[in-house]
């Protein structure tokens, strides 16, 4: 068994190797601690048939790890200064792809057709960039990639806001875009301790497991989440006072948004936070025909 990357000392040593700095613009905070990165991978439930696919893998701590358990590793990293690092610090294992590229901008389709053609199921096993962890996970899960899930760390805020219920402070229409997608559940909390440079925030790693088919079927995703967005603008407001603020053209048509709100029971008076996403599928499906601007 190679010797961690992941330990304060192994660290050090090699960050003074390449006399590297931390980008505070690229979100970079590395584990330094092995126990963490292996109850991450653990909750992957990898198999020696398994893809991995992470983003920023840093000096590779996380990445040998996945390595480890899984058949086949890509990793998308953007910082350029870390492909020599990671060239060194992998090189005992023969199963990881390194993709310079920044992964809102890559298309991580091709990239598993030509990477992950042999392997049975495909997970994202990753410690995201806080600063970009929603629309890296809105792309993931909005491109109807063939993964079966994935498990992330992330800011231990958004990790709540994620896996939050209706009725709560945290559940918003974030909640609703990643539950739309997938059964989404914290698995794990990481002390700041165990990063360099700790951050100044907790951390949280949630486990996000794709549907086979959505809880709610609707005629237009996006107007759902178009509905879902404008509903929470203002928490304070009720969803009659958002949606008519906050849908294009929804101050003309107040009388649409009541009649919606009433033929699916919804009082208008209620806020956005107290719907399911069941209840929002069904008022997204009542307002569509009145606010379809094709």
């Amino acid at each position: 068994m190679n010797k961690d990357i992941a330990t304060p000392i192994r660290t050090k040593e090699i960050l003074n190797k390449y006399g590297f700095s931390f980008k505070k613009s690229l979100g970079q905070n590395f584990i330094i601690d092995p126990n963490i990165l292996r109850n991450i991978v653990g909750h992957a439930n990898l198999t020696e048939e398994s893809g991995a696919i992470e983003i920023g893998p840093g000096i590779g701590a996380l990445t040998e790890h996945i390595a480890r358990a899984a058949k086949k590793v890509v990793a998308f990293e953007i910082d350029q200064r870390l492909l020599p690092v990671l060239d060194d610090t992998l090189s005992p294992y023969n199963n990881i792809k390194i993709i310079h590229s920044d992964v809102l901008k890559a298309d991580v389709a091709k990239v598993i057709q030509e990477e992950l053609q042999d392997v049975k199921d495909i997970m994202v096993v990753a410690n995201l960039p806080y600063y970009v962890t929603t629309p890296i996970l809105i792309k993931l899960l909005t491109e109807n990639l063939p993964i079966k899930g994935l498990v992330v760390m992330m800011q231990k805020e958004v990790a709540d806001r994620i896996t939050a219920n209706p009725g709560t402070k945290e559940y918003g229409s974030l909640s609703i875009a990643i539950q739309y997608y997938g059964k989404a559940e914290v698995v794990m909390s990481v002390p700041k301790t165990v990063f360099i440079p700790q951050p100044n925030v907790d951390s949280a790693v949630i486990r996000i497991t794709k549907h086979q088919t959505p809880p709610v079927e609707v005629i237009n995703e996006d107007f759902l989440f178009e509905v879902t967005r404008a509903s929470f603008a203002q928490r304070r407001k009720t969803i009659f006072n958002n949606l008519q603020s906050g849908l294009y053209l929804g101050k003309e048509n107040k009388h649409h948004i009541v009649e919606a709100l009433e033929s699916c029971g919804i009082d208008p008076s209620r806020r956005g936070e107290t719907l399911t996403i069941q209840e929002f599928g069904q008022l997204a499906d009542a307002l569509y025909p009145m606010f379809n601007r094709s």
